[in-house]
Formats: structure tokens, C-alpha cells, sequence
């Protein structure tokens, strides 16, 4: 691959500043606003209502499940006995692993191991710890030298890949959210019902519905994997391009579940997100524009490795549950979804 050493070109999108909405992360309660880079302008007021629902509310809870970044290496073995026993080893042996990994990064920390045979083949997919980086390319220079040093041990093995697309990087599967990639974040509320009618302009009971017949049975018939959502990628593609993200991991990141019930008129939201793959430093964090919104957001404060990017995370979150709620809302109104777009997209 060839990159050119030039200053490349700038595409501008336009950004916004929403909010404030209300979280809780850590226990600690915040109010703040969030940024959202988008073509969609109706993004922003949809957001911005749905985090002054959160104000309303008591604030919106969020919860880091799990953190992690993976690289699947392929190899090939002589027979599906030679891959068996060659896993055994390489799991009785953690620390010397780990040992390994260490030689490419003070920060890259391997979790697990987890293999897939077919026939010969063996898919092994490593997790990693990768402090407050995305990970992307810490896991894949631990992995490609956790190759050379498996190479070595098993000379009867042969290298196939140091990517066999069991990881899964930006495509849609089932295995992120099972045994986890990236940060794992379930956001949930409860907004009473008076703040329902005033300013969702609907009911617990009419979005609890939509929510089953559309977000489950509609993604349902669509073939949907592990997800269940209105639009989820809208709001992480906005606050990706807003903080330096890799773009095209809304892939798995949208493999998001809306869940919600009808709590004697109060509606209890939630929205689980277990593949945000986002980090506070890395590529694409040296722009002017990422660092002076990283540190607005609270993500460039002193603090353990990882924690910045948990924050992050949680934020992330806790932005795209708003615009979930919001649309969601507007769907249980026959017309205002097409109304919102005409008005300001000015179609």
C-alpha cells in the first residue's frame, strides 16, 4: 500500500453542538452538550429533543458491560488434531502470550483466546485490552507477532492471514456481540408520563408497541442480526466524524437493541449498544477540531488508561439513545417524521 506524504484534502461537514443532555456514568450525574457532524440536519433538534427529555427525566443511566478489541489470525494446520492441540498449548500458556504482546505495546493486554475450526483451518480470535486507543491497529501488531512466535513454536503450521474475518472489523455478525468488540454500553430511563405527552407527544403505551411491531417484527422480517433498532447509525455516524472515529465501524456499532415498557404510564427506555468501537487518542484524533471536542466532552482529563475512552463511550451512548428516543416518538404521530425533514431540509 502507497500513501502519499501531502497534507490531504478537507471534507467539511457540517457540525453541531446539542444539548444538554443528562447522564449518569460511574455515579457521577453530568449535563452536557454533545457534538454531531451530519449532512441530516434534522438530526440535531431530533437529538436536542430527546436530551431535553433526558434533563426532564432524572438523566440517562449508563452502564460499561465489558471494553475489548479483537484480531481473528488464520492459520493452517496439517489436520484439525494438529489445530486442536496447538490451541490447547497456546492456552496453557496466557502469560507467555501476553509476554509477547508486550513487546509491541504498553498498553495491549490480551484477554482471551478464542478459536474456530474448519477442516484444517483454525481461526484464532484474540481479545485485547487496549487502554484508551480504538485498538484497531494495537491488536493487529500484537496479533501479526503473536503470529511470528506461534509460527515458530508449530513449524508445521502455515500462515494464512493475520485478519480471517472473525474479529469482525465493519461488517455485520453475530460473534461481536456474543464474545464482545469494543465497548459494550447499555443506556436506560425512566421519563414519567406528563414528560411523555408534553414533549414526545405520545405515550408509553403507543411506543412500546411500535417498538415491538417495528423495531422487532419489521427487523425480524428483514433478516436483522443482533439488531433492533429505528436509526442508531445516524446518530454514531454523527458523533464518529464529530470526535475523530473510525467511520465505518458504525457497521457493528448500529447492531443495536431498543428496548422498552410501559411502566403505569411512565415509559421506561432503553437502548444497549455492545460494539461502540471509539477511542480518545489514536489516528484521527490529531485534527484541531477532534482535540478542542474531546476536550469539551471531558475526554482529555487526566485520568487511568482506558477511562477517557470509557467516558467517551458512555457519551456516545447516552447521545444516541436521545435521537432514538426522539424518533421513535415521532413515529407514534402519523406525518411528523416527513414534516421534520421538510421543514429543515427545506425539500
Amino acid at each position: 500500500m502507497n500513501a502519499s506524504k501531502s497534507t490531504p484534502d478537507a471534507a467539511s461537514v457540517p457540525l453541531q453542538w446539542v444539548g444538554p443532555l443528562s447522564f449518569t456514568y460511574q455515579h457521577q450525574t453530568e449535563e452536557l452538550e454533545i457534538p454531531l457532524a451530519t449532512y441530516e440536519s434534522p438530526l440535531w433538534p431530533s437529538t436536542a429533543r430527546g436530551a431535553r427529555v433526558s434533563c426532564l427525566s432524572g438523566s440517562i443511566q449508563c452502564t460499561l458491560i465489558d471494553q475489548r478489541m479483537t484480531r481473528s489470525i488464520l492459520l493452517e494446520a496439517p489436520g484439525a488434531g494438529e489445530a486442536l492441540s496447538m490451541v490447547q498449548k497456546l492456552k496453557a500458556d496466557l502469560p507467555g502470550l501476553q509476554r509477547t504482546v508486550s513487546e509491541t505495546s504498553r498498553f495491549a493486554k490480551l484477554l482471551e483466546i478464542h478459536p474456530q475450526y474448519v477442516g484444517n483451518l483454525v481461526y484464532l480470535r484474540f481479545a485485547f485490552e487496549t487502554g484508551d486507543a480504538s485498538g484497531h491497529n494495537m491488536t493487529t501488531k500484537a496479533s501479526a507477532r503473536l503470529l511470528e512466535s506461534i509460527l515458530s513454536q508449530f513449524p508445521e503450521m502455515k500462515e494464512v492471514s493475520v485478519s480471517g474475518n472473525y474479529c469482525t472489523d465493519k461488517k455485520t455478525s453475530a460473534v461481536n456481540g456474543i464474545l464482545g468488540r469494543g465497548k459494550y454500553v447499555v443506556t436506560e430511563a425512566v421519563i414519567p408520563e406528563k414528560i411523555v405527552r408534553r414533549y414526545l407527544k405520545s405515550s408509553a403505551e403507543k411506543i412500546v408497541e411500535l417498538n415491538i411491531r417495528k423495531n422487532l417484527i419489521g427487523t425480524l422480517l428483514a433478516g436483522g442480526l443482533r439488531s433492533a433498532n429505528a436509526h442508531a447509525a445516524n446518530i454514531l455516524l454523527a458523533f464518529y466524524l464529530a470526535t475523530g472515529q473510525d467511520a465505518a465501524n458504525i457497521i457493528e456499532g448500529s447492531q443495536a437493541i431498543t428496548h422498552c415498557e410501559n411502566r403505569d404510564g411512565d415509559l421506561y427506555f432503553s437502548l444497549t449498544l455492545p460494539n461502540l468501537i471509539v477511542g480518545s487518542v489514536g489516528n484521527g484524533k490529531g485534527l484541531p477540531f477532534v482535540e478542542q471536542n474531546l476536550e469539551r466532552l471531558g475526554c482529555r482529563t487526566p485520568r487511568p488508561s482506558g477511562q477517557n475512552a470509557a467516558r467517551l463511550a458512555a457519551i456516545c451512548a447516552a447521545a444516541t439513545w436521545c435521537g432514538e428516543l426522539s424518533l421513535m416518538a415521532a413515529l407514534t404521530q402519523p406525518g411528523e417524521l416527513m414534516r421534520a425533514h421538510e421543514k429543515w431540509e427545506r425539500t
